[in-house]
């Protein structure tokens, strides 16, 4: 990588709690939807994790689709 700088810590949310207290939901909300697919989610062990810069890119991608649906244009 080419940033020496970079820290996995600054970019990683590990745990249901911790991303739940990102996105301003609760933990039982986070399962649900991680089990459902709703979510960007990976394991580390047993601990359901995902990056806040994929969890970023993935909300806005799901907002662009929702406001193009909402305008009436073909779902990509």
């Amino acid at each position: 990588m080419e940033d020496s700088h970079y820290e996995l810590s600054d970019d990683l949310i590990y745990g249901a709690e911790a991303i739940a207290a990102f996105l301003g939901m609760s933990r039982r909300q986070v399962y649900h939807a991680a089990e459902q697919d709703h979510l960007p989610v990976f394991r580390i062990g047993s601990t359901i994790c995902c990056r806040k810069s994929t969890l970023m890119t993935f909300i806005t991608e799901r907002e662009k689709r929702s406001a193009s649906y909402r305008r009436g244009l073909d779902r990509e």
